[in-house]
């Protein structure tokens, strides 16, 4: 493993402190986790998330209450 050192914002440093799951996991393993987060993401799933936006933005949304209700109209 080769070792380097990278300089962060003291706010960026809480950010990465407050992603810790354990006192003893590594910035390393927090980083790997947040890269592995982006990288995940096909993308066809990455239209689909973009569509969905332009949906919520013109309005084209349901309650909560409006899809329980059709549901149980299905059933």
């Amino acid at each position: 493993m080769t070792t380097t050192t990278i300089q962060v914002s003291r706010e960026l440093l809480g950010d990465l402190k407050s992603r810790k799951m354990y006192d003893k996991e590594s910035y390393e393993d927090i980083i790997r986790d947040l890269l592995e987060d982006t990288m995940e993401l096909s993308e066809q799933t990455l239209i689909n998330i973009k569509k969905s936006e332009e949906d919520i933005k013109a309005g084209k949304v349901k309650t909560i209450a409006e899809v329980e209700a059709r549901l149980k109209n299905e059933l």
